[in-house]
């Protein structure tokens, strides 16, 4: 049988986990970043900026089985989000031309829905008219999903699992959020992200039908002086609460993942303290 192709469009640590995850069984990952490693022996590296026109002009050649494209935004600017998401999702199909993948998995964000005064959301909640940096994200879903090629979305919340992150040395500080006002908080770990994705891909190579969108998140959005004084007692650290965010940044929302369980993914860590405890281990090691 000959090998499947894994084409990786902005392969950061989440596409590598994917790839390396893939390729010891059999499959060619093809990796695009605008500057690449310098060596990776699992991956095929393209040098290319995907937020330029063009630069993907190599992808209906490669004939990928499936693309995998996780976008990050050129600036942190609303016109950097165009460019990053939905300028990249315009030149991923125009670079695949004619080439029918069996599915193109985008990685998105939770960001891009409406709610944000801590109410329950699903996947068919109503999304954002107002923020620019969702609205871009959201165009970027819709070139795919409204494409002939089969596609799904998946919706991550704030991925979490780097010992080594800003998050965890603001606690280490001993800064923790204010329990008011009550901020809710959705994550999932970086494991889990991967093999969540992975999972897809699987599942989409058996001819199994996928949902168009998932929200890729764990099973309990907890409030974030909750989850942030639990990790400080683990690492018994002394806290003190910061200053209460302005009202108008402090939007939050409360994420159902039912689609995710229903594909038949087992999370690795279901829960804020099963995937902290791994990572504060590492820390007190």
């Amino acid at each position: 049988m000959s090998k499947r192709t894994l084409l990786i469009i902005g392969c950061g640590d989440l596409g590598m986990r994917v790839g390396h995850s893939l390729a010891p069984q059999g499959w060619d990952i093809c990796a695009v970043r605008r500057r690449p490693p310098s060596a990776e022996g699992d991956f095929n590296w393209i040098a290319a900026d995907y937020a330029r026109q063009g630069a993907l002009a190599f992808a209906q050649q490669l004939r990928p089985d499936i693309v995998l494209t996780s976008f990050t935004p050129s600036s942190m600017d609303p016109e950097g989000y165009t460019r990053g998401f939905t300028q990249a999702a315009a030149n991923v199909l125009d670079g695949l031309g004619s080439h029918r993948p069996r599915h193109l998995i985008m990685v998105s964000s939770t960001r891009v829905y409406a709610e944000t005064e801590g109410g329950w959301i699903d996947e068919n909640s109503p999304l954002s008219t107002q923020d620019e940096r969702a609205l871009a994200i959201i165009a970027a879903e819709r070139l795919f999903l409204d494409s002939p090629r089969p596609a799904s979305v998946v919706r991550f919340g704030g991925i979490y699992g780097d010992p080594h992150g800003r998050f965890l040395t603001r606690i280490a500080g001993g800064q923790v959020a204010p329990a008011i006002p009550l901020r809710y908080t959705n994550r999932i770990h970086r494991d889990d992200c991967a093999g969540f994705l992975v999972h897809l891909v699987r599942q989409s190579t058996a001819g199994a039908p996928l949902s168009p969108v998932y929200n890729g998140v764990d099973n309990d959005p907890a409030p974030a002086h909750e989850v942030e004084s639990w990790i400080a007692a683990r690492l018994d650290i002394a806290t003190e609460s910061m200053p209460a965010a302005n009202p108008q940044l402090a939007n939050h929302k409360r994420c159902r993942n039912a689609r995710l369980a229903a594909s038949g993914y087992a999370l690795l860590y279901p829960d804020f303290r099963s995937g902290y405890e791994e990572v504060c281990r590492h820390l007190t090691n």
